[in-house]
């Protein structure tokens, strides 16, 4: 190819998109992974968690107000208004030497009081998710969703141990016979 690619006039290919998404859906199941074993306000996310709060903090005073309302249940509307697009463009490329795949699509819940989920999930760039979710972990803000994880996490061990004996009595059923 002698053409120099241009991204603005590049043809969103489905299986690109489809790795993309793939990414985005392994990403979400490692951190409620993590939610699970961890508590939130023990998680590190990156080296640079500090500044990371401390810059959204100052950048978004917004996320501070009604006891972080916009943290707990994410203003799609807000963060996608076109002030929004604008102060989020800059707080991004502020990261874009420092955080790797700092542009990289992530999956988050808009309610940190519940699981992921198709009506509870929005699609944000991974440095959105970290300041989402380090925001929610050092606030306390995803105690609940960690509660949920261990408890989704203990059924689905009763599942298994469940499935694994009933197994082994057919095993024994078919010695027998």
């Amino acid at each position: 190819m002698s053409k120099q690619f241009d991204p603005n006039n590049a043809q969103n290919l489905v299986e690109i998109e489809k790795q993309f998404a793939v990414k985005a859906v392994e990403h979400a199941q490692t951190y409620w992974n993590l939610l699970e074993k961890v508590h939130p306000r023990e998680l590190k996310l990156t080296k640079m968690d500090d500044e990371i709060f401390d810059h959204a903090m100052e950048v978004f005073p917004e996320l501070k107000e009604n006891e972080h309302e916009k943290l707990i249940k994410l203003d799609e509307e807000w963060m996608k208004s076109e002030s929004g697009k604008n102060r989020w463009r800059d707080f991004i490329q502020h990261y874009e030497k420092k955080v790797k795949d700092y542009n990289f699509g992530s999956l988050i819940r808009t309610d940190a009081r519940q699981e992921y989920s198709e009506t509870n999930t929005i699609f944000v760039t991974r440095i959105q998710f970290y300041v989402f979710e380090i925001a929610r972990n050092r606030l306390g803000l995803n105690d609940k969703a960690h509660e949920i994880a261990k408890e989704e996490a203990a059924k689905e061990k009763e599942k298994v141990a469940k499935e694994k004996a009933r197994a082994e009595r057919e095993k024994q059923k078919k010695k027998k016979n």
